[in-house]
Order: C-alpha cells, then structure tokens, then sequence
C-alpha cells in the first residue's frame, strides 16, 4: 500500500516549510530511518527520515520549494501502485513515471499540443524570496544542438549566481529573453526540441521569440545590447529620467557612479549591474538632457516628483528577520570600551613583519572575531541557538557570522569552527567568505548555522549602535570606532590612549544581564591583553 510523506509541522506558528535537498529520487528504494529530505523553517534546518519502507514513487516537490506543513511531498510504496490519490492534490505533483520530464511552468500564449516534440527550460526559483532573475549570459542560440549537462544559460539571483544545465537533448527551438534581461521565475526562457518543431506556443504570454528557427545568425549576444545611440536616446526619455534596476542604483552608490554616464544594456534601454561596473571604469560622457535639467529653473521644477520602487527580493528577506527578530525576541544591548593599545602595536607587528612571517593581511576586525572566538566558548548561551523558544542549541564550535555589506544588502556568512583557527586562517577565509557574498558567489550552505554573529560599522566612524540579532542565535557583537581617550597614570599624569567600545545585543530570553556583562568583561580583558593571550593559543598566528 502506498504511504504519502507529509510535511512535518514544527511548531503552532509555522505554516510552510523550505524542502532546501532531496536524498532520494524516484525508484529508489528506502528502509526506516533512511534520510528522504531537509527542509528549512525560518528558525531551524531539519533532516528528515523515512518511516516506511517502499520504493520512491514520486517526487511532489522541487528542492528550493515554500511547502504547506501537512501536504504530500513524497510517495513511498511498491512499483506499479496507483499514487494519483496523493498526487492529485499535491503542490505540483508529478506522477511516477512524468518525474524526469521538464514540465513548463511559465504561462504560454498558446494552446500547447499534446504531442509537441518540444521541451521548454522555465527559470529556476533559487529559494523562497527570490521572484525574478538577472539572465546573465546565454551559451547557446536558435539552431544549437545540445546534450545533457550542457550548460545552457547562466542567471544571478539577489544573493548568488548560477549556471543552468540541460536535462533534455535536443535542437535550441528558441530564445524568449536577451542578456541582461530581468526574467520572472517559472517564465519559460528557451525551448529545446526536434528540428522544425514550432516553440512559440511555449512563449511567455505576451512575448515572442527573440529569434526564430530560421534567424540562426542572430545571436543572443548581438541582441543583448541596444546600439550607443539607442541607449543614450533611451536615457533622455521621460523628461530626464533615468530608468535603472534597483541593484544597479545601489552599486552606482555604492561605487559613486553617475548613472548618466552608465550606457544601458538591460531590457527597454534599463541600466543594470553590468552597466555600472562598466561606467566606473569607462564613464561615458553625461547624456545632454543633465545639462538642460541643470539650467531649469525652481519655479519649473516639481518639487512633488518622486519615484516608487519595488524591495528586492533581499532587502524583503532582510526586513522580514528584522522584523521577526525585534518582534521574538526580548533584546537588549550593553556596550563596554577598551583599551585597544596592546591590539593596534601587535597588528603593526604584524603588518611589519607580513612578508618575513608570510603572513595574510590582518585587520582590528579579525583579532576581534578571533577573541570572540575564544572567549565565546566560556559563555554557552551566546554560542547558542534558541529553537521554538522553547529548546536551547548549544555548539562544541565557535561558528561566527561576519557581517557583509554587499551591493545586495546585508550578508551574513558563516566561519565555522573559528575557534580552531589560527589568526591567520581567519584572516584569509573571512577575506574569501565576504569577497564571494559580495560577488554574489556565496553558498547558502555558509549563510547558515551560525551561532553568534560579528557586526563591524567603526570603520565607517560609528561609535556606538544597537545591533540586531540574527535569530535564532542568542547573541551579537557590534564594533565601533576607534577614539582618543585620556587617563589617569600613576603619578596623576593624564596618558592619551586609543579606546573602542563593543555593543552586545542579546535575546533575554536566554541569558539575563549578568553573564552578558561577564562575557564583555573577559572579552575586553582578552583585547587588552591580545598579545599574550595569543601566544598562550595552541592556534597561534
């Protein structure tokens, strides 16, 4: 008989789940107790095993999926059985036999054929937040043969970028989208089938092919870009507006590019990421319309005028864990100084000697996270998880979050096992885990399981704020500025001494104020006292 596999509820709040990886396909067999999935709320990450025996009939969802609790996900039971009494009501169910057919998930303009010789490719969706992708490269074109595993496009999400496989062989049909354009998810991008085949009943509804089987010379590539003249003319639409991505305006912040000197290579004459990184580099010359705007007078200017954007899908993600985290939680915040002297000479030790030593470059901010690293292990319910609110997680390791300010928004990747690296070591992979959140090459296996998190704003002049906490760790330290402070010598002499205070946040419910308080102290001792405490580290430098 067959067995449907639900997803669990965990916990009154929890309404859906994230299936984030399969351990099965269908037709394997599976006894008690063999790993079937994971799956994500927004607190915890869960394996799951099988609890009968059976082979895997079908596969109901797709990993990356937002799935009812109490849905099917999963059919276990003996070849040949009927399943459509669980499938049927399955969030995208496919039956046995259907599981390994691509499926178009986009809208068509058309009636599609049954009998169509003809597979779409839709654009994954990489994770629960994410609605749309930037297609980033195209590597074939209409009249292409590819095989499987060919790598067909290439796409970025807010947080990460991916290469798309073929799972079908077959002839490119055709191409819905250009380079650079921003695609829906689930919108068919190309279709691969047998020669001659129509595809344009798989089109997105209202598009067209970019190209048809007969226009095999036109490369995506060439269509990708709208010609200077085109592109500049687009820029002085709409009385001087210019039309951008919202992550090209963050990076042009960021990297202090006007985008007027951006030429835009997005769809519709939009400027996008690519655009910016190009004009920090070779700026055009500003479109004329600037130079009109500037002789305006005040009288003919709108002081109403404003401009409504859609978050991104991070900026959403980012604002609902803030959101849950302020509203979970009981949090407060200490902030303590020291006496940083003992760190800022050993750090010039070591930037003098970096070449004798062979040593990466070592910032204030790794000392800090390999102090923390230290000192955390004494402090268990700052190295710690609180799941449900109700059941405390506590780790062996020290796993740090590092605060990443990225032209997506705030990343937080994990350093796990900190506290058995040398300084060295945490130089170098807290250098390599924020340089792949900022280029959006991040794994979001390192965005997890972290158990405290390192917040650094001093370099930006900060000197003092309240940190929020990543749930569902208990604890995070923020990092202030460096300032000049005096004090009192032996002999009553005033002494000058370069101070920087840390502020803790903390979730209440886990720790009270006290051990926070000891946790602050020993960390400050620790700073003030670096140099020793390192050599006396069995992971020196």
């Amino acid at each position: 008989m067959a067995n449907p596999v639900l997803m669990p509820k965990q916990g009154i709040t929890v309404e859906s789940c994230i299936l984030t990886k399969w351990s099965v396909k269908v037709g394997d067999k599976v006894k008690v107790g063999d790993l079937l999935f994971s799956f994500e709320t927004d607190k915890s990450s869960i394996d799951y095993a099988a609890e009968a025996e059976g082979e895997v009939l079908a596969l109901c969802c797709e990993e990356g999926d937002e799935v009812p609790v109490l849905s099917v996900v999963a059919v276990l039971g003996t070849k040949g059985e009927d399943i459509s009494a669980f499938t049927s009501s399955a969030k995208a169910a496919p039956k046995a036999e259907e599981v390994k057919a691509a499926e178009p998930v986009s809208a068509p303009a058309k009636e599609i054929p049954a009998d169509i010789k003809a597979t779409p490719v839709a654009m994954p969706k990489s994770g629960i937040t994410v609605e749309s992708c930037i297609l980033t490269k195209i590597n074939v074109k209409v009249g292409d043969k590819v095989k499987l595993g060919d790598k067909i496009f290439a796409y970025e999400t807010d947080k990460s970028s991916f290469d798309l496989e073929a799972e079908t062989e077959g002839e490119i049909l055709a191409v819905f989208f250009n380079e650079g354009d921003e695609v829906p998810v689930g919108a068919n991008v190309l279709v691969i089938g047998e020669h001659g085949v129509d595809a344009s009943c798989f089109a997105p509804s209202g598009s067209a092919p970019k190209a048809a089987a007969e226009e095999i010379k036109t490369t995506p590539a060439q269509t990708s870009a709208p010609a200077p003249e085109k592109a500049q003319a687009t820029v002085k639409a709409d009385n001087g507006r210019i039309f951008a991505s919202p992550r090209a305006k963050h990076l042009a912040e960021k990297l202090g590019v006007d985008l007027a000197t951006a030429t835009p290579t997005g769809p519709n004459g939009r400027i996008i990421e690519r655009d910016v990184r190009e004009a920090s580099v070779n700026p055009k010359v500003a479109p004329a319309v600037e130079s009109v705007a500037a002789t305006k007078t005040t009288a003919n200017v709108d002081v109403n005028a404003y401009t409504d954007e859609k978050m991104s899908g991070i900026r959403k993600a980012i604002a609902k864990n803030m959101v849950l985290s302020l509203s979970t939680m009981a949090q407060l915040t200490h902030t303590l100084s020291f006496d940083c002297t003992n760190v800022m000479e050993f750090r010039k030790y070591l930037k003098d000697n970096a070449e004798k030593l062979k040593l990466p470059n070592i910032t204030v901010n790794n000392i800090i996270v390999f102090a923390v690293s230290r000192v955390l292990k004494n402090h268990r319910d700052l190295n710690a998880n609180l799941i449900n609110g109700d059941t405390m997680r506590y780790f062996e390791h020290t796993n740090i979050g590092i605060a990443t300010d990225t032209p997506r928004g705030l990343l937080v990747p994990t350093l796990f096992g900190a506290d058995m690296m040398s300084l060295s070591e945490i130089a170098a992979k807290s250098k390599k885990l924020s340089q792949d959140a900022i280029d959006g090459k991040l794994s979001p296996d390192l965005m997890k399981g972290g158990s405290f998190t390192v917040s650094n704003v001093g370099t930006m002049g900060i000197e003092s704020f309240t940190p929020v906490v990543n749930p569902p760790q208990t604890g995070i330290l923020g990092v202030n500025t460096m300032e000049t402070r005096v004090k009192l010598g032996k002999n009553g002499e005033i002494i000058p001494y370069t101070a920087m205070s840390l502020s803790l946040s903390y979730d209440h419910r886990a720790l009270d104020g006290a051990p926070a308080s000891r946790f602050l102290k020993e960390l400050k001792d620790y700073l003030e006292n670096f140099s020793f405490n390192l050599l006396a580290d069995s992971k020196c430098i």
